[in-house]
């Protein structure tokens, strides 16, 4: 009986402790950097058209979560249809950029990133405001999870 307490108790003991992570968590400096290089490159696929690639920063998960104009969606498809009017053919897009970056490491694998966009067209803002990422680093880079954006008032 004693035997069976004590293996009961290192089993115990063991399913407790949570693993070492496997890196450590990079310095919000450098994670700011590479978050405005990565957007950087969204905005650019965005301003060419280019649905897919700018989808990339998105996780393709099922519980993928975007929140805008009262609206949640669920879902990496449910995200992407409903960005694909903005995309299709001679739809009038506006120019995107993103500014004010502020990046809170949560661990070695999940960021907060609060910025704002700003779209643009003829040196007139149409639309802009701010929005809140969680980010989750995947084998093939930082990828938002959940995603709510808020447009400033007009």
């Amino acid at each position: 009986m004693r035997i069976l307490l004590a293996a009961a108790a290192i089993a115990a003991a063991a399913c407790s402790t949570s693993p070492a992570p496997s890196a450590p968590a990079p310095a919000p400096a450098e994670l700011t950097a590479e978050f405005q290089q990565q957007f950087q490159r969204s905005a650019t696929d965005w301003n060419r058209g280019d649905l897919d690639a700018f989808m990339s920063d998105y996780a393709r998960d099922s519980l993928t979560s975007f929140v805008a104009s009262g609206h949640l969606r669920f879902g990496y498809d449910r995200i992407r249809v409903g960005y694909a009017s903005q995309f299709a053919p001679g739809a009038r897009r506006d120019s995107l950029r993103f500014e004010e970056f502020h990046v809170r490491v949560l661990s070695p694998t999940l960021a907060l990133v609060n910025a704002r966009y700003i779209l643009h067209r003829d040196g007139a803002t149409s639309s802009s405001g701010p929005f809140t990422l969680v980010m989750e680093r995947q084998a093939d880079g930082w990828k938002i999870l959940h995603d709510h954006t808020h447009s400033d008032p007009r």
